[in-house]
């Protein structure tokens, strides 16, 4: 691993959140994702993941300490950085987010509409990723048409339309059957093994048992656990 790739894309360094009626979010968190990393957050729910994932795109800011994105610093970032970041970035949600009045391929397409893609650009980046999420058949189909196994891949492919470095995935699976799940993670690993960066916050053990890629644990706020921590001598 270069040394570029050591100092991450993501660099969080001692970064607390703390909310007026919550109380602390995140204490002291710090870690780095390298280029093309895969890392599972896990912890039970208000452990502080969503909130992670909300300052990689810089919808939060740290209370204290230091987010940095490619490049990116939470302390002096401007609305235009931030807004040029979020075009490199994919975002996926557990509940789809699609709109239910256009097709699958729509919903790609506004994706690149909203960045002021070319027009004559826009076709062929639609019909490209809804093809490497496997619904290139499926493109003319509104979401009440479509399971919710399909739903997230055309989630996945609007996330992918603007090449993002980084893919950033809030419990994709926390809303489909074992199937449905089997079928997005084994296309996230795809996407994974083609050089883009992953942060998957996931409830599914199992999943992240079965996958050989880094965990970061997550409980009240604090990393308890990272499986790219050397242990200490005899634990």
């Amino acid at each position: 691993m270069s040394a570029a790739d050591v100092s991450g894309v993501i660099r969080f360094d001692r970064v607390t959140k703390e909310y007026p009626r919550s109380g602390t979010a995140l204490q002291e968190v710090s870690f780095r994702v390298a280029k093309g990393e895969f890392v599972f957050l896990t912890g039970p729910s208000g452990a502080g993941k969503s909130t992670i994932l909300r300052m990689i795109y810089f919808e939060e800011r740290p209370t204290s300490g230091l987010v940095r994105v490619s490049g990116v610093n939470s302390e002096h970032a401007s609305k235009r950085e931030v807004s040029k970041l979020r075009r490199r970035l994919g975002i996926v949600f557990q509940d789809f987010r699609l709109l239910e009045d256009r097709t699958a391929e729509a919903n790609v397409a506004f994706a690149l509409e909203v960045t002021a893609t070319p027009r004559a650009q826009i076709g062929p980046k639609v019909s490209r990723v809804l093809t490497q999420v496997g619904l290139a058949s499926k493109a003319t189909a509104y979401s009440n048409e479509l399971s919710g196994g399909e739903q997230q891949r055309v989630a996945i492919a609007r996330a992918l339309v603007n090449d993002p470095f980084v893919l950033i995935a809030d419990e994709p699976t926390g809303n489909l059957d074992e199937r449905a799940t089997r079928g997005v993670f084994q296309l996230l690993r795809e996407i994974n093994a083609s050089g883009t960066a992953i942060v998957m916050a996931t409830h599914d053990l199992d999943l992240v048992r079965h996958a050989d890629f880094r965990t970061i644990e997550l409980n009240r706020g604090q990393i308890v656990y990272d499986s790219a921590e050397p242990r200490a001598e005899g634990a």
